[in-house]
């Protein structure tokens, strides 16, 4: 019965997606709801950015729809938080706000969850030698790893299906370990949000006359649910049963999100040394950085998120030898910064390799 339950959220999300785009696309058209253009931008043509909006309508319904009758209080609040992510993300794709103002509304939005939904982080699963933790320590650090997940997705969405590749992948990965441990409400979360990226991958990635981005409404969506399931991922392995726990939780979890936390890593540490704003905008994202070597927006996503999905399945196996957690986050952090850096290091040589043949010519 669950297994049908899951499957219908990821079908219906998938359609409902799917027939949402072209009116979209088409009201989009008529009404020159455009998003400003900016030189970062690696397109050269308009394109309408409210693919979330279908995202939105896709992910709520089918996840609404499959979870009836099951016990999921917690859905409430989390539909609460996404509904404050669409608004504050279709403002600044139609007129542009600061990023203090969607600061805000993401702290305002996982604060509601938080709260309401009662859960949180409690334990530190044995990071820096510590387990339980208190109260207060536990909320705030939800909150920030909320706050950075939801940022670190928003930041990624560069190249075509790159946000909603990778989006797929961890909440396909995340709702494959929910049914298996039987938090099937979860599960069915997980793969109404599969399900609705699907379709918009399609249309974002092969769209012709029927392209759109995500735009920040489908990035910040996204980036929420994720950071719900990262929460309730952590918490969930101190109870689940065997042989689905997780004793490394913190750093699996953290491999299987490590694209955008380590490219928005990466990116602001090198804003900061350039003393710019570590929120202003520029091209040294590690897809930017790939495009000049692949030249192909797909390949540069399935070239990342085939990455991610090696890392993921490092961490699983480090889990699975009973390596400590610590020594996990260490070498699964060292593997995706000097990852991140590959395609930096790819282009140097690739210029110096040209270089030299210039001159010996």
């Amino acid at each position: 019965m669950e297994i049908i339950l899951i499957l219908s959220a990821l079908i219906l999300g998938f359609l409902i997606v799917l027939v949402a785009v072209p009116p979209i696309i088409r009201t989009a058209k008529a009404k020159h709801l455009f998003e400003p253009f900016e030189e970062r931008k690696v397109h050269t043509k308009v394109v309408p950015p409210l693919g979330g909006v279908a995202i939105f309508i896709g992910f709520t319904i089918s996840a609404i729809f499959a979870t009836d009758g099951l016990e999921f209080d917690a859905l409430k609040y989390i539909i609460a938080g996404i509904i404050f992510m669409f608004f504050i993300g279709l403002k600044d794709d139609l007129m542009i706000i600061s990023a203090r103002k969607k600061l805000i509304v993401q702290i305002i939005a996982a604060i509601l969850f938080i709260s309401f939904a009662n859960i949180h982080f409690t334990n530190l699963h044995g990071v820096f030698g510590q387990h339980k933790i208190g109260h207060l320590p536990g909320i705030s650090l939800s909150l920030f790893a909320m706050i950075v997940i939801i940022n670190a997705f928003n930041l990624i969405d560069g190249v075509d299906g790159l946000a909603s590749g990778l989006g797929m992948l961890v909440s396909f990965v995340f709702g494959t370990w929910f049914y298996l441990s039987e938090n099937y409400p979860l599960a069915i979360l997980a793969f109404a949000l599969v399900g609705s990226l699907a379709a918009f991958f399609l249309f974002n990635v092969f769209g012709n006359r029927n392209k759109l981005f995500m735009g920040d409404t489908g990035s910040l969506i996204i980036g929420f649910i994720i950071s719900v399931m990262v929460v309730y991922f952590n918490e969930m392995n101190l109870t689940a049963p065997e042989p689905y726990r997780i004793g490394g939780a913190p750093a699996v979890s953290f491999a299987i999100i490590i694209v955008p936390l380590i490219d928005t890593l990466r990116v602001m540490t090198i804003r900061i040394g350039q003393r710019r704003s570590p929120f202003s905008p520029d091209k040294n994202h590690v897809h930017h950085r790939l495009l000049e070597l692949l030249d192909s927006h797909l390949k540069v996503t399935l070239t990342i998120i085939s990455a991610n999905i090696l890392i993921i399945a490092t961490a699983i196996g480090l889990n699975h030898w009973g390596v400590n957690v610590n020594i996990q986050f260490i070498l699964i952090f060292f593997i995706g910064l000097f990852g991140s850096f590959l395609p930096s290091f790819a282009l140097r040589f690739k210029k110096v390799k040209k270089a030299r043949k210039v001159y010996s010519s």
